[in-house]
């Protein structure tokens, strides 16, 4: 008997885990143009996977419509095949729903282009565990720690490359069994299916392999975290890079550091959206090679905002390597709604000409019941999200928190590592 071919078709939720509904291959047609129903309710399924608190209730219906522009399809040999789409979430008119976390970016990202006249060119580089390395003393960047992990690498570029996604590096990270994967850049929205596509294919190519991965922020309260560093700058309407300035301080242009301003300057209440887990704040501590303040430097690992080096004299080539990371975030987020508060907090630095504060950077949260309180009272961030969707965020969160509240650090990461 021949198999029937399924395809799922999903999107990153409020917790950052890509969920949704499958159906078989044979109704891609009809499901392009209809999707499938879907409770509003599950948008709110936790980071564990119950329902901790919903603002629908058992009420209403929303559908999940694939991109076709999304499609993945990696074929393994002696395995099933990884076939799914990324969705939009719509209303039964057909309309975009306030909560779809990519509608989300979608606002965001129309904002900064009717405003400037500027696309957003990013991409996110990706820390994470994998089991199919033997439990070993830590052997940073080392080629045999690379070496050791075998057909791993080479499975998940080739796989990421079959899913469309193309791949920019992968390596032995610092910690134990940690390893780094990079897409390259990409416009706008494409930049976060990236994101999301390279976790799955990860996930799915460990699992071909007897393994697994994960991508929480950190394993151990005392051990080594793993972030997702979010890289940035512009193209104009004629795919030029506008972010690069020879004459500007750290060759960075004036919009550009403006951008920079907005995003230092919200940065703390940002932290409950690009860091929205409770062992996010484990990571974010002292001499984890993490920011702890919302400032912004040159070639500096340690800084929220770090702009990037530049290699060679030719100005056209240097005005295409120019980047800033943003360096507060993990994979506990969602990449539609971390890049969505990036893009309106950088515009709303170009609205106000905000300039980098240098001297006394702000501390960022310490805890994620802290970053709730700053991205409540964040007049900003309500816009940013709609006011719907941020007070439902806050609960959700804060929902997360409080499930938590009897268990001790060591418990609390073991938690997550299970479901990231």
């Amino acid at each position: 008997m021949q198999r029937e071919p399924i395809i799922f078709v999903g999107t990153s939720d409020l917790s950052g885990h890509f969920r949704g509904k499958s159906f078989p291959a044979v109704d891609l047609a009809s499901r392009l143009r209809r999707g499938l129903g879907l409770a509003p309710t599950n948008i709110f399924l936790s980071a564990f996977g119950s329902i901790q608190m919903t603002t629908f209730g058992t009420q209403g219906e929303v559908f999940l419509i694939p991109d076709a522009a999304t499609r993945v399809f990696v074929p393994f040999d002696g395995s099933t095949t990884e076939y799914f789409f990324l969705g939009d979430i719509k209303t039964a008119a057909g309309e975009a729903w306030d909560f779809c976390p990519r509608q989300v970016l979608r606002r965001a990202l129309d904002r900064l282009k009717t405003e400037t006249g500027l696309r957003l060119l990013a991409t996110f580089e990706q820390e994470f565990l994998y089991s199919g390395v033997s439990a070993h003393p830590s052997q940073p960047y080392e080629l045999d720690s690379l070496r050791r992990q075998g057909a791993f690498g080479e499975t998940l570029l080739a796989a990421m490359r079959e899913a469309g996604v193309v791949p920019d590096s992968f390596l032995s990270e610092f910690g134990p069994q940690q390893f780094e994967v990079t897409s390259a850049p990409a416009i706008g929205m494409r930049a976060a299916d990236d994101a999301v596509i390279t976790r799955e294919i990860a996930q799915a190519v460990a699992f071909r392999l007897g393994h697994r991965v994960s991508f929480t922020p950190i394993a151990d309260p005392n051990g080594v975290g793993s972030g997702t560093h979010i890289h940035w700058s512009f193209l104009d309407l004629d795919n030029q890079p506008v972010l690069y300035d020879e004459l500007a301080r750290w060759q960075i242009s004036l919009l550009g550091q403006q951008f920079m301003a907005g995003i230092q300057y919200h940065l703390p209440a940002l932290c409950a959206v690009t860091t929205p887990s409770v062992a996010s704040y484990y990571r974010l501590r002292p001499n984890r090679w993490a920011p702890m303040t919302a400032d912004a430097g040159l070639l500096d690992r340690g800084t929220a905002l770090r702009v990037c080096p530049i290699i060679g004299a030719d100005p056209v080539q240097r005005a295409k390597q120019c980047n800033v990371e943003f360096r507060v975030a993990d994979a506990t987020a969602s990449p539609y709604l971390a890049l969505a508060m990036l893009v309106q907090a950088g515009l709303e630095g170009i609205r106000q000409r905000r300039e980098i504060n240098l001297n006394d950077p702000r501390p960022l949260p310490t805890s994620l019941g802290d970053a709730l309180n700053l991205l409540e009272a964040s007049d900003a961030a309500k816009d940013w999200l709609g006011s719907d969707l941020h007070s439902a965020y806050l609960l959700f969160k804060r929902a997360e928190l409080k499930s938590l509240a009897d268990l001790d650090e060591i418990e609390i990461c073991r938690r997550y590592r299970e479901v990231y």
